[in-house]
């Protein structure tokens, strides 16, 4: 499962395969709806008589993005065929248009006539039920809509415009789809179909011997019909190269604040940050929601995505991105929250792209015990990226456009929602959102969001409530020393959990504890820290070729391996990027940075072709597991470099 190649503007998103197959396409908000849900998009060639798909065998392709920019530099060639394709595959930086370049290069010594087909696999608004797609003579074009949903299709060749199309049903009893009418180079022309339909349309160019030829292809999206004409007339007039040109020229500039001193890491490594960033870029929607994953392949697993704003991943992810420098880009993150959060100041688990609430699994009832389905860390957490972020920018009309309805709202509950016999924060769910107790990483964020609303209360002359939040937080910080630290084991524990009526140290071993350091609980040369990280370095390294570090002792989401001493769970980027952030913040010396640069080079190492971070990997093969691109991946490798870039200054400097 992945998507290879990502590409969008903050309201259009589109995720392309290994084979260069259009699989999702998410308007008008990032992450929703979904108006392919995972189908295939194919891209055909006819060689003098000799049809193609890109996803056979006899394919080979290079991924890969044009430097500093998010349009795609793709090499697909077929030695039978004795072709090459390179292409190019962009979304304007403003409106919602999806370009495609083509260039053909002919490898034999006689001229070849080529057909390009496009096939369109769309399922409007999430479903395939209701949609037309029709050809429209006016301006030459194949176009789908459903309600407030249209796509137009256009494009050229030096031969001229659309050369074919079809319209027709698509897995509808015996029907395939339109696709296959494409495999004889020939389209029938049919000008309309509806309900589950799809399209193909074709393009010709005659490539001379050892030459090339360029065909370009393009989407327009829009409300009605109207507003996809108009885009569609822009493209024309403005040329799909001079537009595909300016879609670099653009990211480049939105790179330009990037830091660029990244110390001694490899060229590699600044490659992989540059791009990590636009990746980030493109799992944003522009009205605030910072999407986990919207790779739709893991559907199959679940009949759930990915495709929601957990305000945990959110919060961590808009750290990240404030510390590298794209403060402007987070904002509206803050202001989603501010606009979600509950009547009684905490965030829900999860929310779709457009601020409605998502699907959960977390109850409101177990065992006739009322329960808040939460995970408290989500709040805490807001709070504290945006004190972060406001110590680093000193942007105070952030924080004080959300002083009544994200600060004050949500630190009152924070400082409410307290265990009071433990001095902790009652129980919720943890944040992998598998499990219900008390655990040290909530209650270290808990810890961390009480001190941001009391820097920000102080920060407003509010004294008296950032006195109260002060005194709750340092409760907070003797109940985690008292309960959760285990001097026998040498390490915090991952939390309590209730067993007959009593609380008990859940002793599993957790990357997360982390938390203790990483919210302000503890010092990081703290021997309390010092002894938990070194055990969770020890405990849960992958001891394979593959290496990294797992998320706790044996992790059962897509568990690969039963030997538990070897492989405790799969490696995933962020865990391993959790250590080595702790031997960035605690080096003393040049030399201490050389195992945390280890790892941010494993991380380019386990990157797809294209540079895509999954989620996890397999711990025998390497391969992705999960989803790819996960958003926190690559937020957490930006937040990775940019403290290694810090600390070698630092370091520098004093020596």
């Amino acid at each position: 499962m992945a998507r290879h190649l990502v590409i969008g503007n903050g309201k259009l998103l589109v995720n392309l395969d290994r084979n260069c197959y259009v699989r999702d396409i998410y308007y008008p908000y990032v992450g929703q709806l979904n108006h392919v849900g995972g189908q295939h998009c194919r891209i055909g060639i006819w060689v003098n008589g000799t049809f193609s798909w890109l996803d056979e065998p006899d394919w080979k392709f290079d991924l890969s993005y044009i430097d500093d920019s998010l349009v795609t530099n793709v090499a697909a060639i077929n030695e039978r065929l004795g072709i090459e394709l390179y292409m190019n595959d962009g979304i304007h930086q403003r409106e919602c248009i999806y370009l495609k370049r083509v260039v053909v290069r002919n490898r034999s010594s006689e001229a070849m006539e080529i057909r390009l087909f496009f096939h369109q696999d769309l399922m409007i608004d999430g479903s395939e039920v209701g949609d037309t797609a029709a050809y429209y003579p006016d301006n030459h074009t194949v176009f789908h809509y459903k309600r407030s949903s249209y796509f137009m299709f256009n494009g050229f060749s030096d031969e001229g415009g659309m050369m074919q199309y079809t319209t027709g049903i698509k897995r509808f009893q015996s029907a395939e789809g339109t696709w296959r009418d494409a495999e004889d180079g020939t389209l029938m022309g049919n000008a309309i179909a509806q309900g589950s339909v799809d399209s193909t349309i074709s393009f010709r160019t005659i490539v001379p011997a050892g030459g090339e030829k360029t065909v370009y292809y393009w989407m327009s999206i829009g409300k009605d019909m109207e507003e996809v004409k108009a885009l569609d007339q822009y493209v024309q007039e403005h040329q799909p190269e001079k537009l595909l040109s300016r879609i670099v020229i653009y990211w480049r500039h939105w790179l330009h604040r990037a830091e660029s001193d990244l110390g001694d890491l490899p060229a590699e490594v600044s490659r992989q940050f540059r791009l990590s960033l636009l990746m980030v870029r493109t799992q944003t929607d522009e009205r605030g929601a910072i999407i986990a994953a919207n790779d739709t392949d893991i559907l199959q697993y679940n009949r759930d995505h990915y495709s929601y704003m957990w305000p945990r991943d959110g919060a961590l992810i808009a750290d990240a991105m404030s510390m590298a420098g794209f403060q402007s880009v987070i904002a509206p993150f803050f202001q989603f929250c501010a606009q979600t959060m509950s009547p009684e100041g905490y965030l829900y688990h999860k929310y779709n792209p457009d601020g409605t609430v998502g699907s959960s699994w977390h109850p409101y009832m177990v065992q006739g015990s009322r329960r808040l389905p939460i995970q408290e860390d989500e709040t805490a957490l807001v709070l504290l990226a945006l004190w972060k972020d406001y110590t680093r920018h000193q942007v105070i009309e952030l924080p004080q456009s959300l002083y009544n309805n994200l600060i004050r709202k949500g630190s009152a509950f924070l400082s409410r929602y307290i265990e009071e016999d433990l001095s902790l924060p009652k129980p919720s769910y943890d944040l992998w959102e598998e499990r219900y107790g008390i655990w040290t990483y909530t209650a270290a964020s808990v810890y961390g969001g009480l001190m941001a609303g009391a820097f920000f209360t102080e920060l407003f002359g509010d004294y008296e409530r950032s006195d109260h939040l002060r005194h709750t937080a340092k409760t907070i910080k003797q109940g985690i020393i008292t309960h959760l630290w285990d001097e026998e084991a040498g390490r915090f524990a991952r939390g309590l959990i209730q067993q007959d009526g009593c609380w008990v140290k859940d002793m599993t071993l957790e990357s997360s504890l982390f938390g203790i350091w990483e919210f302000g609980v503890l010092a990081i040369d703290d021997s309390r820290v010092v002894r938990t990280m070194d055990a969770i370095k020890k405990g849960l390294a992958i001891q394979t070729d593959v290496g990294g570090a797992a998320r706790y002792t044996n992790d059962y989401y897509f568990q690969q391996s039963g030997d538990i001493e070897r492989i405790p769970g799969n490696p995933w980027i962020i865990c391993t990027l959790w250590v080595a952030n702790y031997e960035i913040e605690s080096a003393v010396s040049l030399s201490d940075l050389e195992a945390p640069k280890r790892s941010l080079e494993w991380v380019v190492r386990q990157a797809l072709s294209s540079g895509v971070l999954p989620e996890q990997l397999h711990p025998l093969d390497g391969s992705p597991l999960s989803v790819a691109p996960l958003t926190w991946s690559h937020a957490t490798f930006v937040q990775s470099v940019s403290k290694y870039a810090a600390k070698y200054k630092e370091l520098t400097a004093s020596q």
